[in-house]
């Protein structure tokens, strides 16, 4: 270690501060009044006890039968297995059958019942789902129903007494620079809690056709996922999904499933198992400036339809080849991610209106939306 003058050092932020000696006149009198504080920054921590106890952490595993097959690894191997990977590195036996444990994610209650929300892929392919809350109690738990196309599961477990619930915010509401705190199990150490900003709002990062993520700097990493995000009054805003990190660690950018749109997915999921999206039958492609050169028009923008499912909404309603959709029932079209939420968010058999360009001309449609294939 480098050492100053005064053999001290401090280490900031990964880098080595130095220490250099006081001079004499720089020391201040004890009696010397102290200037007063321009600000304060919040204290997260009744929040925190408000709504940790609704927050719970996801243990997922496989059952396999047959015999121990870790018998026959190396002693030695197996300790150090044991040592350093924890559960990944043995299995359990439980009624009669091994237990092979998978992953760890996190989730938040909903309902006093016992309704859990978490992230699709935290549960995805397990055969035994887990819930530990806060006291340390574990529940085994039902899927009611999970959605690949936005991440979102819900889980059911039956506790015998009311449990802690955490509400729903108005993620149309938050903004950039608003603060963010999330509470979860990152690398298996429960309980806890980061905070930082909303830094970016409608970010895509390819995950899915619905994609319209809230961006953070909260630190979150492996094992954060299907945790709650909160504002500052305790309100679920987001679900902690997704990491950017070219090294598997937390660099500051995160990302949340909006709580607007989380919220009707866990409603459909809950009444019926399924997600229940509106259906046009139309393939479509952005309109780039050249695009819109090549047409004629003004400026760029909308989403052009390419190719229409037969016999689709689309085509019964009387929309055609080269049909520039502009708005969807009052939601303005500029990219085809537009319109694929704006569509996806209506419900099966809504007469939408639809607003075109066709051959230059501004035209509306009523167009009866279908159901999405499954």
């Amino acid at each position: 270690m480098i050492k100053s003058r005064t053999g001290a050092a401090l280490l900031l932020g990964g880098a080595l501060a130095l220490l250099a000696p006081m001079a004499h006149h720089s020391l201040v009198p004890a009696s010397a009044p102290m200037a007063a504080p321009t600000a304060v920054l919040p204290s997260f921590s009744p929040l925190v006890k408000a709504t940790q106890p609704a927050v719970v952490t996801i243990r997922t595993g496989l059952r396999t039968g047959g015999g121990d097959r870790t018998a026959r690894v190396d002693p030695e191997l197996r300790e150090f297995m044991e040592r350093y990977f924890g559960q990944q590195g043995r299995r359990e036996r439980r009624g009669g059958e091994r237990r092979r444990p998978q992953g760890l994610g996190s989730g938040f209650i909903i309902d006093a019942s016992g309704l859990v929300v978490t992230n699709h892929h935290v549960i995805e392919n397990a055969d035994v789902v887990t819930v530990v809350l806060t006291t340390g109690e574990e529940f085994e738990a039902r899927l009611l129903g999970a959605d690949p196309k936005t991440d979102i599961a819900v889980l059911r477990i039956r506790a015998g007494r009311t449990l802690p619930t955490v509400p729903w915010g108005d993620s149309d509401n938050v903004e950039v620079g608003d603060w963010a705190i999330a509470i979860g199990n990152p690398f298996g150490f429960g309980g806890s809690v980061t905070a930082g900003i909303i830094s970016a709002r409608g970010r895509s990062i390819d995950a899915g056709p619905y994609d319209d993520f809230l961006q953070i700097d909260a630190p979150i990493n492996k094992g954060n996922s299907g945790g709650p995000l909160f504002n500052q009054i305790g309100q679920v805003i987001g679900v902690n999904t997704a990491i950017y990190s070219p090294s598997g660690g937390s660099v500051g950018i995160g990302f949340a499933i909006p709580s607007n749109q989380a919220r009707k997915i866990v409603g459909d999921l809950v009444e019926d198992g399924r997600v229940d999206r509106g259906w046009l039958g139309v393939t479509i492609q952005p309109v780039t400036e050249e695009v819109a050169e090549s047409m004629g028009l003004a400026s760029a923008g909308g989403a052009l339809i390419a190719d229409l499912s037969r016999d689709g909404p689309a085509a019964r309603g009387g929309l055609r080849r080269g049909d520039i959709i502009t708005d969807f029932e009052g939601t303005k079209i500029d990219t085809i991610r537009d319109l694929t939420r704006a569509v996806a968010d209506t419900a099966p058999g809504t007469q939408a209106r639809v607003q075109i360009l066709r051959n230059g001309r501004s035209q509306s449609i009523t167009v009866r939306t279908g159901r999405f294939p499954t």
